[in-house]
């Protein structure tokens, strides 16, 4: 169910090999507007899997058809692996599908290579005014809206709540400072146990980073027009950065200072019994729990706390957006599409599923699960990566953010030298 999440949360890379191949859409009459062609029309989606469930996607195929006579929605579930290449084949043809499900880290490329539609002036339509704006920020290019918000996730802290009490932890942390208090009482408690992490933090876990540097007042990058410039040397995202170095030496996590969250999978790690807490997505119980279904009913999850008690940092929100090919033949209809599935109706669907919607900010049905309510509540703080066309090779490379980590917490560069180094692989990234 939530297969797209490591790949859209690591992102895509594959430079588009093809530009300025917009199609003509359905017929134009004399006058220059869009005229529908009439007889029978077959609308073409492609969904990712594990976007949205079959229930939701029945109910939404079968209405759209009830209310559009003579259309049939092809409905075409799409692979995460190898998806790029085959999107960028499908833009450049003349078969394209009507609408597109593409990774908010894919958006600003396809948006820069003039193969999808403009949507500038339809936004209104698709609830523009209840847009997640992480989403819409990678939806959008030199001024325009080329993909609305579909869905995303953002990280919350996870925790086992029978461990706090033992420890004496009455509430979960609301602030950094009480954070790291929780770990003193952990390690107090438990640290006997030579096995015992008070949290589970790989070295090279960048989103959380992210979350400090915002935290902060830092930022990747600094945006001047459709330009961005690395700004990791700056004293903010050093202070996220040192406060990283701080979690991980007061933790004492036994998380390997040179791999990812993925390597080894930190669910798997918590799901032991040894981890009091770590940084996840919530659907990453459900992986703890192969290890022991115990585990579920014991754990709880927070939002990461910022700097400023009684608030939640900013979250890295990686998602969906959907878009219409340039070379769509009917856009009239895909845009209609796009109007139905970005309703209050159906966005209420995608929440109900555990996804925070993007069209759409009744979060109401993630509120109602105690691990969900957690990404609920940072969710309003969510934040993307720098919305150029050069991130996907960013991530898809030698991730210079993960050098940064690696190269400081291992002592290998000073905090000036490893934020220079990084500034400088993104910079180049950048502008290629």
């Amino acid at each position: 169910m939530r297969s797209w999440s490591k790949a859209l949360v690591g992102g895509f890379a594959v430079a588009l090999a093809v530009a300025g191949c917009a199609g003509s859409g359905s017929g134009n009459d004399s006058a220059g507007q869009t005229s529908a062609p009439s007889g029978p029309r077959t609308l073409t989606v492609w969904l990712m899997n594990g976007s949205a469930p079959t229930t939701l996607t029945d109910e939404l195929h079968k209405e759209f058809q009830a209310s559009h006579k003579d259309v049939t929605v092809k409905y075409e579930i799409q692979q995460w692996n190898g998806i790029q290449d085959k999107l960028t084949t499908a833009l450049a043809s003349n078969d394209a599908p009507d609408v597109i499900e593409i990774g908010n880290t894919q958006a600003p490329k396809f948006a820069s290579e003039n193969v999808l539609e403009d949507l500038t002036a339809s936004t209104g339509d698709f609830n523009g005014a209840n847009w997640l704006s992480s989403l819409k920020d990678s939806g959008s290019w030199d001024g325009k809206q080329y993909a609305i918000p579909f869905y995303a996730a953002n990280r919350e802290i996870l925790y086992r709540k029978d461990l706090f009490e033992q420890a004496g932890i009455t509430a979960p942390p609301t602030s950094r400072e009480e954070w790291l208090a929780a770990i003193g009482k952990l390690k107090t408690k438990f640290g006997s146990d030579p096995e015992f992490q008070a949290l589970y933090l790989p070295g090279q876990n960048w989103y959380t980073l992210l979350s400090f540097i915002w935290d902060e007042g830092g930022d990747i990058a600094k945006k001047d027009g459709t330009k961005f410039t690395a700004a990791l040397d700056s004293s903010e995202a050093k202070a996220g950065l040192e406060f990283y170095k701080k979690l991980v030496e007061e933790s004492g996590t036994k998380a390997p200072k040179d791999a990812d969250e993925q390597t080894p999978e930190q669910a798997g790690i918590y799901g032991g019994g040894k981890v009091a807490m770590f940084v996840a997505l919530p659907w990453e119980l459900a992986t703890a729990a192969k290890s022991d279904p115990t585990i579920k009913d014991k754990t709880g999850a927070f939002p990461i706390p910022s700097k400023t008690a009684g608030k939640t940092a900013p979250v890295f929100q990686g998602g969906s957006n959907l878009a219409v090919p340039a070379n769509s033949k009917d856009k009239d209809l895909a845009k209609e599409y796009l109007k139905l599935i970005s309703s209050d109706k159906y966005q209420a669907g995608f929440a109900k599923a555990g996804m925070i919607p993007g069209t759409s900010k009744d979060v109401s049905a993630l509120e109602a699960d105690p691990i969900n309510a957690a990404m609920a509540k940072a969710s309003a703080n969510g934040k993307a990566v720098p919305a150029t066309p050069g991130w996907a090779t960013i991530e898809a490379g030698q991730n210079p953010i993960k050098d940064l980590l690696t190269a400081y917490l291992t002592g290998a560069k000073s905090i000036d030298q490893a934020t220079k180094d990084a500034n400088d692989a993104l910079n180049k990234a950048f502008s290629s």
